[in-house]
């Protein structure tokens, strides 16, 4: 389950704001039109000569008060509401461990990233960083294998932190060789005491089983038996890549080499366990591997949304009471005007 809110301000009652225009009206009219004078000069010349004219600041405070009482008073009427909207999502129950082969021939850079050489390990981090990202309701775990399976992270709904060790992976966590029986037995026990509608494998590797103590097929038939489905994507080309190897002074140059796998085996296990095996020799394809698997193990989201809200009208109409009270007190003390 996933929760999460949102914040804002809304009006109940919002078409009267449009009260609010009335003011400046009334500021208007206040301004322009008044009493007829109680003395009537036939010129007011002498007067003018005896100074300037002086703006009373205190009258003009007193009518802004009054003018923001008044709005305050209005945006009360309006009821304004603080709201949270709190969505509840029930996750899809699809379980998904990927295993991630982290042997020394991973290193080849027959792989591209926005135009610049990569390897088979950076590639592999990248797209499934992006199929994480497409799968929020998921729980997924990732674990990464050479001579034996190293658990990366236990499945989970929270995928930050899940991103945050992916990029923990790389090539010398463990001994190099390949131990593919033993990744799928790894994974196969994760997921095993889960309760999940669906529970998925994603086996990504550039070899061949060479090591360990479960055979493929073994492990292979026990995530049937245990209701796992397995898909294994082949990464890496069967034709000569550069390989980075270092001298004798620390120095890294490239030879071109081959890391050929056993694509036939790949298929077999899948096959043993509902799954698909997928080829990618390139990064188009293999992003486009993760797509077709993201299309496939999709299931219905449930969501849940309501909203609570908390008046906050008598804050607005307490200010503008007191204002009012604060200039009537002003106006019959310091602010009194002489009839």
């Amino acid at each position: 389950m996933n929760f999460f809110s949102d914040m804002g301000i809304a009006f109940a009652n919002p078409w009267l704001l449009c009260l609010l225009a009335v003011i400046p009206l009334l500021a208007y009219l206040k301004g322009n039109l008044g009493r007829a004078p109680a003395i009537i000069f036939s010129s007011t010349a002498s007067l003018r000569s005896l100074g300037r004219r002086v703006e009373s600041s205190s009258g003009n405070f007193s009518s802004g008060m009054t003018y923001l009482a008044l709005a305050l008073l209005i945006l009360a009427l309006a009821r304004p509401q603080l709201g949270k909207t709190i969505s509840h999502i029930e996750a899809s129950g699809i379980d998904i461990i990927i295993t991630i082969d982290v042997s020394g021939s991973m290193l080849t850079e027959d792989y591209s990233i926005g135009g610049h050489r990569v390897n088979r390990i950076e590639t592999i981090k990248e797209v499934t960083r992006k199929f994480i990202e497409g799968r929020p309701n998921d729980r997924i775990g990732i674990i990464a294998f050479g001579s034996y399976p190293y658990l990366v992270s236990p499945l989970t709904l929270d995928h930050d932190w899940l991103l945050q060790n992916l990029e923990r992976v790389r090539i010398g966590m463990v001994e190099d060789a390949t131990a593919i029986g033993s990744a799928i037995a790894a994974a196969s026990r994760r997921l095993a005491t889960r309760d999940a509608k669906s529970k998925v494998i994603i086996l990504l590797t550039d070899g061949d089983n060479n090591t360990g103590k479960i055979m493929p097929e073994t492990a292979a038939e026990a995530a049937k038996a245990l209701g796992i489905k397995l898909h294994a994507i082949g990464a890496g080309t069967n034709e000569p890549a550069p390989y980075p190897v270092k001298d004798q002074f620390g120095n890294t140059h490239y030879e071109m080499a081959v890391f050929p796998f056993n694509q036939e085996g790949l298929k077999k296990i899948t096959q043993i366990a509902g799954g698909q095996f997928y080829r990618a020799a390139d990064t188009q394809s293999l992003e486009n591997i993760f797509k077709q698997i993201d299309k496939m193990e999709k299931s219905t989201v449930d969501l849940t949304q309501y909203k609570r809200y908390r008046d906050l009208f008598p804050w607005f109409l307490t200010a503008g009471g007191c204002l009012l009270a604060i200039e009537a007190l002003l106006a019959q003390t310091i602010w009194r005007k002489l009839p």
